[in-house]
């Protein structure tokens, strides 16, 4: 018996359907993970040009739009657990380039740009308030890395209620084996696997 049929078997891997208002939550695209020689490599490149149309869709489709970016402060006062398991991540504050959104994503005015010091994009800040303030009910998901922030935002998704569509073409780890697994894993447990041509069939 394969892997998926094991999953299948005991129930899981059920559909979620795109309902309600959309909003669309960009993950840590920020210099220093587009940079294999900071924090990025893999396929996070190739992802950040996909998301490129995205964006570009989300935008014409009048969607919400959040980024996230990992801010720590200045003296490292904020440092924290996720930083002692990766202590250069503390050299992202608010100045330096590398915490910055990579500039063919940059938000436009309106758009709100999330800061956080842990994974998870809903951790601590007022995310989850903010969507919910316009309505928004299934949330479209790009970013890096596919195996960290990525999952720990849809894991957080699903909890709070929201229904997270991950594309997998727009989503990018420094490592593919880390985010082939993680994206077996959230379709068969939290949320909707699709590529973005398959996203916007559904939305046509």
């Amino acid at each position: 018996m394969s892997e998926i049929e094991i999953y299948q078997r005991q129930g899981f891997g059920g559909s979620i359907e795109i309902i309600g208002k959309i909003g669309l939550l960009i993950v840590d695209f920020v210099n220093g993970f587009a940079d294999p020689n900071a924090f990025g490599g893999g396929n996070i490149p190739p992802a950040i040009k996909r998301t490129k149309t995205l964006l570009s869709e989300a935008r014409q489709r009048g969607w919400k739009v959040a980024h996230t970016r990992i801010v720590f402060a200045d003296d490292g006062a904020d440092a924290n657990i996720f930083s002692l398991k990766v202590p250069s991540l503390l050299k992202l504050t608010e100045d330096n380039p590398q915490s910055h959104v990579v500039p063919e994503l940059a938000p436009a005015p309106g758009e709100y740009v999330v800061r956080k010091t842990v994974p998870s994009a809903f951790a601590g800040t007022a995310l989850a308030s903010w969507l919910s303030s316009f309505g928004i009910q299934s949330l479209v998901v790009a970013g890096c890395v596919t195996s960290g922030c990525v999952r720990a935002s849809v894991l957080d998704a699903m909890q709070l209620g929201f229904r997270p569509f991950i594309v997998s073409d727009c989503v990018g780890d420094r490592a593919i084996g880390p985010h082939e697994a993680n994206l077996f894993d959230m379709a068969q447990k939290c949320g909707e696997v699709l590529s973005l041509d398959e996203l916007l069939t559904r939305l046509n």
